[in-house]
């Protein structure tokens, strides 16, 4: 067995959601702001001396069913090679919230293989791959927050705000994306953001999330939720939920609301970053790799 390396897998918000349309494909046209943070999940990575891919923990579903799994084996197949690799996931972030927690853990994987085993695979080539596993995996591998549109893979870089964020999901709510999606009562029709995106076009004041009225009318714990946290700063719910948000201008303060979080709440608090910790790690393994 190789040697253990522990890589950063950051969670992310949608600070908006504008859906701007429905294709003929089912799909929807979509504009969003990816924010990414300095916390998140960690994934234990080690190779192995055979060409198992063994992921641990045991999430209670078969291990072909997780993506990180569905990453690494997508990853031999596209290159031909032959190797082996155990990944522990270390998790943080809430599975099923809107915070990217899945779509992070097998942009990872993805980046940690191509780093570990030297397959030199470019960023662009990595993100294609990545689209196959979700939409939001791109968003990861390219690794900085960015204005994102199509169904979430068309992705332009923007400078966010030093900010910090409580990031907050109620317990025991499970809300199913294709649900949301699918729903009727979904608005669909919210006005384009046109060239050029200036702070203020992109800012949370001038933007929605198309998806949290109907939320919240269906899932009792998301409004209760958000109306918590408006009692600290303003507030909106991440993607389809059922995490939330609320936008602070220093630690401190985000830190006294999180320690104020009811018991029926979980959550923690981040800083939004520009660079992903992931795309900073891996490059540094680049340069250590460079010098031998």
């Amino acid at each position: 067995m190789g040697t253990i390396t522990t890589w950063p897998s950051p969670a992310k918000i949608n600070l908006f959601l504008h859906i701007t349309g429905r294709r003929a494909d089912g799909y929807h046209d979509l504009q969003s702001l990816f924010i990414l943070f300095d916390r998140g999940d960690t994934l234990d990575v080690s190779p192995r001396d055979d060409e198992k891919i063994v992921i641990t923990p045991d999430l209670g579903f078969p291990q072909e069913q997780n993506i990180v799994y569905k990453a690494v084996k997508l990853l031999k197949e596209y290159t031909g090679k032959t190797f082996g690799i155990n990944i522990n996931i270390n998790k943080m972030i809430p599975m099923g919230g809107g915070l990217g927690g899945g779509s992070s853990n097998a942009a990872t994987a993805l980046i940690a293989c191509n780093t570990i085993f030297g397959l030199g695979i470019d960023e662009e080539t990595l993100a294609v791959l990545g689209r196959k596993l979700g939409a939001d995996v791109p968003v990861f591998i390219r690794g900085r927050s960015a204005f994102a549109e199509g169904v979430g893979e068309i992705l332009t870089p923007v400078e966010v705000p030093e900010k910090y964020f409580l990031i907050v999901t109620p317990a025991d709510t499970s809300i199913s994306t294709k649900e949301i999606f699918n729903h009727p009562e979904l608005p669909r029709n919210t006005q384009r953001l046109q060239p050029p995106l200036t702070a203020e076009k992109l800012s949370f004041e001038n933007t929605r999330n198309d998806c949290e009225e109907l939320v919240k009318k269906y899932y009792p714990m998301v409004a209760k939720t958000l109306s918590w946290l408006l009692k600290y700063a303003p507030s909106r719910m991440t993607g389809t939920g059922a995490s939330c948000f609320a936008s602070f201008d220093d630690e401190k303060a985000a830190i006294e609301a999180f320690n104020n979080m009811p018991n029926e709440m979980r959550g923690f608090v981040a800083k939004a970053v520009n660079i992903s910790p992931l795309k900073v790690f891996a490059e540094s393994i680049n340069r250590s790799n460079q010098k031998f």
